[in-house]
């Protein structure tokens, strides 16, 4: 029979701890800031070929299914440059605060979204969607350090699947607008929606106080304020988990990036060969890329649990071999059926899902890091894995415009989960383990 001790310790255990009105605050802050910035992620690859079959003629170039293809591709791939150059807002963050910077990206990422939407040409749309990658790319590393931060110990795990629902959550709500807004008003306005961020910036800048943990290193490591926390995160202690966090950031980027992207692309092609017209084509990839949203959500939300019960690394695992085999199986299968709209479509459901391995690097990365470097190294390997992405995305659009097919490219990237699975085993478990001063 129960003790009165035993109960004790099990209410004590059952209860987490209160969160304060800052918390909270500087928690939607981040997450509305993680949800605009995958909305304007989304945007593109949503109003890809109506923007592009305006611009290509004005550039000098005829819009054909080829030339808005590879077009697509290297503006894609120039965007993931800028978010690749985004590293350099960790090092600013550990400098000066968390919550100033991160104000500083969501204002940088919205300014040039709302841009693009006076481009009139390609090279114009290319520069504006440059520079809003470099803020995009910034946000998930500041909003994942600083609610790993300002969160009670009990709490950051399960606030770091939290705060990733709000990158799918933008998805949503990019095909949301695109099915109202964009069908009655153009692809226009859907840039235009994207200048809303800067309220979120100021709303951040001015009510969230920075974290106590940045504040107390800053306290307690004045003699290392200066010092460069790039370099320090290539040291003898943390080189090694660096590169493989990195290297692990890649494939996910690679895989996921790829899948989702040429989603609504493939959705399109698949509803007119199912007698669909442009316009209920268009809607349909709302659909669907709404579906993929949801299904991704629910995979943020089932992995923090799933983490603490058999740790990082295992999870990792079973969520890469899940985008491997959706991947192929609704690219490389379900693409080329005569009636393979619905399958790939619940294939997409399952993708989204396993999409969610990112909320574990929301969680992990932040406990491989002390404080005064964690900002730097969240944002380093969260980069470099873009500048990589450009590189298979410009690869992915060549196979495209030589194989006159869009399904066994992206199958392809598959197997990068493969070599991912072969680095995992590399990397620090953390299971169990607070994260560090």
């Amino acid at each position: 029979m129960p003790t009165t001790l035993d109960r004790e310790v099990r209410a004590t255990r059952a209860t987490k701890t209160p969160l304060n009105r800052s918390q909270i605050t500087g928690f939607w802050g981040a997450w509305a800031g993680w949800t605009l910035d995958g909305m304007d992620s989304f945007i593109y690859a949503l109003v890809l070929a109506p923007a592009l079959t305006e611009l290509l003629p004005r550039s000098g170039y005829e819009a054909t299914p080829a030339n808005v293809g590879l077009a697509g591709s290297i503006l894609f791939a120039l965007f993931l440059v800028g978010w690749g150059l985004s590293f350099i807002w960790g090092p600013l963050a550990d400098r000066f605060g968390r919550t100033k910077v991160l104000a500083a990206t969501i204002f940088t990422f919205a300014i040039f979204t709302g841009l693009a939407a006076t481009a009139h040409t390609v090279w114009e749309l290319g520069i504006y969607r440059f520079l809003a990658g470099v803020g995009i790319g910034g946000e998930w590393a500041l909003a994942g350090t600083y609610v790993a931060e300002a969160w009670p110990e009990d709490r950051r795990k399960m606030g770091a699947g939290y705060l990733q629902t709000g990158y799918y959550a933008g998805f949503f709500l990019a095909a949301a607008l695109n099915y109202t807004i964009g069908a009655t008003f153009g692809w226009r306005a859907m840039f235009l929606v994207g200048l809303f961020p800067v309220v979120v910036s100021i709303m951040v800048l001015l009510r969230v106080k920075e974290t106590d943990k940045w504040e107390r290193a800053e306290t307690v490591h004045p003699h290392v304020k200066h010092e460069s926390s790039l370099k320090t995160i290539f040291n003898a202690q943390y080189r090694k988990r660096t590169i493989v966090a990195a290297v692990l950031l890649t494939v996910a980027i690679i895989g996921l990036w790829a899948g989702a992207v040429y989603e609504p692309s493939a959705v399109v092609q698949l509803a007119t060969k199912a007698g669909m017209d442009k316009h209920d084509a268009a809607r349909m990839a709302s659909i669907a890329t709404g579906l993929l949203s949801i299904g991704t959500i629910i995979g943020c939300l089932a992995l923090p649990p799933m983490a603490e019960k058999i740790g990082r690394r295992k999870t990792l695992a079973v969520y890469f071999v899940g985008m491997a085999a959706s991947i192929a199986l609704a690219f490389g299968w379900a693409f080329y059926l005569p009636n393979g709209l619905v399958p790939f479509i619940a294939l997409l459901v399952v993708l989204g899902f396993f999409g969610g391995n990112f909320a574990l690097f929301s969680l992990w990365l932040p406990e491989q890091f002390e404080t005064r470097v964690r900002a730097t190294a969240f944002a380093f390997c969260t980069s470099i894995g873009r500048f990589f992405g450009a590189i298979v995305n410009f690869g992915i659009g060549a196979m495209v415009l030589h194989m006159k097919t869009l399904g066994v490219p992206i199958a392809i990237t598959a197997v990068a989960f493969l070599i991912g699975l072969a680095v995992i085993p590399l990397a620090p478990e953390t299971k169990g383990q607070e994260l560090p001063n």
